[in-house]
């Protein structure tokens, strides 16, 4: 069955927002009686009984709640946006598919697009989010710069770069506390932005012998976080 979005305030009072509602009315054809799913995205799915079918605020009244237990790992991935927005656009959907707690789109020195629309992003992730029946929606925020996230003061905080030096293979690890990784853009981190994340006390580590593109990286490393999460 269809899964609509709504805010708690929207819950409360018993309707769903314009798009909602006439996605809900004029394009699946609900009516007045019909049951709907509605969630908040923080992990409550509510069936509801339509009361009113209108196009522009669809009213219904909640029958039943059923909470999810957040399964996904409270994974952070700090990620340079692609010069392709099609390719940022496909590693949101993918990430939230697979599982991702926040996403911060990353501003580096080497950074080809130095700006996002966060609203569209945000309907991609919501998309993903109904797809995949995943009903805690993940944080996307505001375009960051690389010497502001470095100061975050979560303990098991990774770097992912190109240049040489010790890593550890991403995969080695496992994880249960919050993590946070660095994915860098296409040109790779600078060499100041690298020494800055290990001064600060991030892990470089690495995804494999291949030279991934920026949107395969943070899929990867996605996976394999996801893989290794410990309950």
């Amino acid at each position: 069955m269809q899964v609509f979005t709504a805010s708690n305030s929207e819950i409360i009072a018993g309707h769903l927002n314009e798009s909602e509602s006439k996605h809900c009315i004029r394009v699946l054809r609900k009516s007045k009686g019909d049951t709907i799913l509605i969630t908040n995205g923080n992990g409550d799915l509510h069936s509801a009984l339509i009361t009113e079918a209108s196009p522009k605020k669809c009213f219904y009244t909640v029958q039943s709640t059923k909470h999810f237990t957040q399964i996904t790992p409270p994974l952070h991935i700090a990620i340079a946006p692609t010069k392709n927005i099609d390719r940022f656009e496909f590693f949101l959907e993918k990430v939230t598919e697979i599982g991702v707690s926040q996403i911060t789109p990353l501003l580096s020195f080497h950074s080809e697009r130095k700006s996002i629309k966060q609203e569209r992003l945000n309907r991609i992730i919501t998309s993903a989010c109904k797809q995949s029946k995943n009903f805690h929606f993940p944080k996307l925020n505001p375009l960051t710069e690389v010497n502001e996230i470095v100061k975050s003061n979560i303990k098991n905080k990774f770097v992912a770069h190109c240049s040489e030096g010790q890593k550890t293979h991403l995969k080695s690890l496992s994880f249960r506390e919050e993590t946070l990784i660095l994915i860098g853009p296409e040109g790779d981190f600078s060499e100041e932005e690298i020494q800055l994340a290990l001064k600060n006390g991030f892990q470089p580590i690495s995804l494999g012998e291949s030279r991934l593109r920026t949107e395969t990286a943070g899929i990867v490393a996605c996976t394999i976080i996801n893989m290794n999460y410990e309950h």
